[in-house]
């Protein structure tokens, strides 16, 4: 007989995609029905604050897989279920193991956003789901950011917010159009809403970097003219061409900017603990991996380290 949990709706039938099983029908419900399709459990507790967020997200995503992968709900806060969870090492909650063919293939633990837990459901089922809201509203922010519409970025970036509050891509999103904005203090507020779990997605690395360039450049201590003017007069004043570089990024130069990290490194790379390789590292994380001013300028670093 199966299981209500407390407060939850009522069990669906043996066929249904979304159902709560306990221990005396998880052979069926997961380990058989898994050799047929994949099957997602979802292992959760009343008392669990997070469960609440990840299970509804599990439920829609399997319901718009239709048919593709099933979900299978169990309450380990009933006393039945307890071995069962210790017999799978199951020591935190919320956790989702994937299986297929009788066996776990995969899982993770922690609430994850929508747009998270729909790849890992693509990765273990094998196929490809339709675009939830937030991933196509993503995608036009950042098509919107491309062009340059930083106004019409941030309010699509907004949008997105409203629908996944701590989704990691959303909020440094928001955080890299308040950054170009000039709105440091804003930007501070959104990484501060991510989840802790998801400090290092590369979404919000990348946004981090961004705001710590904009901080630096806040603090460089001069114009751009200024700073170029003091290094026409000293070429080995490498202070001054280091805070000409925060400057120019600011500016948004980022080519000139990156031509005078690299000169210093070509001067002398060991200056102030390697400031100007270590500085383009951390462009190269605001940029982003894929950026080609990031591609160009790697190759232009390793030529100079290695020659």
């Amino acid at each position: 007989m199966q299981l209500t949990p407390q407060g939850g709706p009522a069990p669906a039938n043996s066929g249904a995609a979304i159902k709560d099983a306990d221990m005396s029908t998880f052979m069926a419900d997961v380990i058989d029905a898994s050799r047929q399709t994949t099957v997602l459990v979802d292992f959760w507790a009343p008392w669990c604050g997070p469960c609440k967020q990840l299970t509804p997200i599990l439920e829609k995503v399997v319901k718009a897989s239709n048919g593709t992968v099933r979900l299978v709900k169990v309450n380990i806060d009933l006393p039945q279920n307890q071995p069962l969870a210790q017999q799978l090492r199951i020591q935190s909650i919320p956790a989702v193991y994937a299986f297929r063919g009788g066996q776990p293939v995969d899982g993770f633990l922690g609430a994850l956003p929508e747009s998270q837990v729909k790849q890992f459901v693509e990765r273990v089922a094998g196929g490809k789901l339709e675009a939830s809201p937030v991933e196509e509203i993503l995608a036009e922010a950042k098509a919107a950011l491309e062009q340059g519409d930083v106004e019409l970025a941030a309010g699509t970036y907004a949008e997105a917010q409203s629908i996944e509050p701590t989704n990691p891509a959303v909020l440094a999103g928001i955080a890299r159009t308040a950054v170009q904005m000039g709105e440091l203090d804003r930007a501070r507020q959104a990484l501060a809403l991510v989840p802790a779990e998801h400090a290092n997605h590369a979404d919000v690395a990348g946004a981090k970097a961004a705001l710590a360039l904009a901080e630096q450049a806040q603090g460089a201590g001069g114009d751009v003219a200024n700073l170029r003017a003091k290094v026409t007069a000293d070429a080995a004043d490498h202070q001054a061409r280091f805070d000409l570089a925060l400057a120019l990024v600011g500016a948004g130069q980022r080519e000139a900017a990156v031509d005078e990290l690299l000169e210093i490194v070509r001067r002398n790379r060991a200056w102030n603990e390697e400031a100007a390789r270590r500085q383009l590292l951390t462009l190269f994380e605001a940029f982003g991996p894929t950026d080609p001013l990031t591609i160009a300028t790697r190759k232009r670093l390793s030529s100079l380290l290695f020659a």
